[in-house]
């Protein structure tokens, strides 16, 4: 993700709604991520399609991670024998 420049990438509302074709191009095309104002406060961001998607995935890895992390403090773990005994046992039940 780019950093914001302030001057380019916050925008108010009005400004965005009047120019949304533009905006929606351009977020596509240099990747990087629009602010939109309302009131001369943050009221929404606007992200391409492929910069969202990536967020979505660490978001997604970060929050599994934090899981095991807490399933580990826990005690709650298998060893590789058993690990591997039940990925077979998984791979025999889909066949």
């Amino acid at each position: 993700m780019k950093s914001i420049q302030v001057a380019n990438d916050i925008v108010p509302v009005g400004q965005f709604k009047a120019d949304l074709a533009k905006y929606l191009r351009e977020v596509q095309e240099k990747r990087n991520s629009l602010i939109i104002t309302q009131n001369g406060k943050a009221a929404g961001v606007l992200l391409s399609p492929k910069e969202f998607d990536e967020l979505r995935g660490t978001k997604l890895f970060i929050d599994s991670v934090s899981r095991g992390l807490v399933e580990s403090e826990e005690g709650n773990v298998v060893s590789t024998e058993e690990l591997k005994s039940l990925l077979n046992k998984s791979r025999a039940e889909r066949r």
